[in-house]
């Protein structure tokens, strides 16, 4: 039996947390990738602390269910079936939210996509989707939302979900190469937006337990409790919590910043996702590369 990753729907709405159960009361926070993993857990913790929470992403049936999970816990919530690697698509899914809800106040960028395979392998397609969606889905959302709330007169709030690329992310050159544009385009415009009372963050997860987990072989997923140096993975809370900083009043004076949560990663090591390649074989017992006879 394969093992199974990430929170359970009860431990989404029994998990501690330091914010106060109001922190979002009124507000309507935009959550892409809504339906599933870190973005699922992102929404909820919104929800749980008054938000009402807008979910988008293509799997109308992961949608649904976790629309129907809201519902069960007193969360109110909306959502569309859409991609947003389609800049018409975003364009329509901004106007019914606005429509339907008649505000938002934050957005949070979690949607995206990578497979793990060596760099030499890319296909360009292969290489295109993922550049596509991390990076080019990531900018139509920011925009659409930005042109919005400066045609409204209304501040805002941008926080991208990206990488830790800071050493490199081994079998992920197509992500990194996106999330990096991510990053730069979001330090940029948080100046460009700053007049408007637009903030721009983004929250890098290191090696984050999630449901995405189970996407790749074990020989892959055991090198994520390698890759830091407290040697084990973090959680979706690790992530979700980072991003309701971000998104919240005690982050007020910040923006264009990039908020590392990895256990130490960027320091330390590097994930393999498809498996560790004989040549970087670690000893651990002997804290070096294993020598060759």
């Amino acid at each position: 039996m394969s093992k199974s990753y990430g929170s359970s729907d009860a431990a989404l709405l029994a998990y501690p947390t330091v914010y106060r159960p109001d922190l979002f009361a009124g507000q309507v926070v935009l959550v892409s990738g809504g339906g599933s993993g870190l973005g699922k857990t992102c929404a909820a913790l919104f929800g749980r602390l008054g938000a009402t929470v807008a979910i988008c992403g293509r799997d109308l049936e992961k949608l649904a269910g976790a629309e129907a999970f809201f519902a069960s816990a007193g969360i109110k919530s909306w959502s569309r079936a859409m991609t947003i690697r389609d800049p018409d698509a975003v364009e329509a899914l901004y106007d019914d939210l606005y429509r339907d809800l008649g505000r938002l106040d934050v957005v949070v960028n979690n949607a995206g996509g990578q497979f793990p395979q060596a760099a030499l392998d890319f296909s360009p397609k292969g290489w295109n989707a993922v550049v596509d969606t991390n990076l080019n889905g990531t900018w139509y959302m920011m925009q659409a939302a930005a042109r919005r709330w400066r045609d409204r007169g209304e501040k805002g709030n941008i926080v991208n979900i990206v990488a830790d690329i800071w050493r490199g992310l081994p079998q992920m050159a197509h992500t990194t190469a996106a999330r990096a544009g991510v990053i730069y385009a979001s330090k940029t415009v948080a100046v460009e937006w700053a007049p408007l009372g637009i903030r721009v963050n983004c929250m890098a997860p290191g090696c984050c337990e999630s449901s995405a987990f189970g996407r790749y072989p074990p020989a892959g997923a055991e090198t994520f409790t390698q890759s830091n140096p407290m040697m084990r993975a973090g959680d979706e809370f690790d992530v979700a919590e980072a991003v309701l900083y971000l998104a919240s009043p005690a982050a007020k004076f910040v923006t264009g910043e990039v908020l590392t949560v990895d256990g130490g990663q960027q320091m330390w090591g590097d994930p393999w996702p498809n498996g560790r390649p004989p040549a970087f074989e670690i000893d651990y017992g002997k804290g070096r590369l294993a020598e060759e006879d």
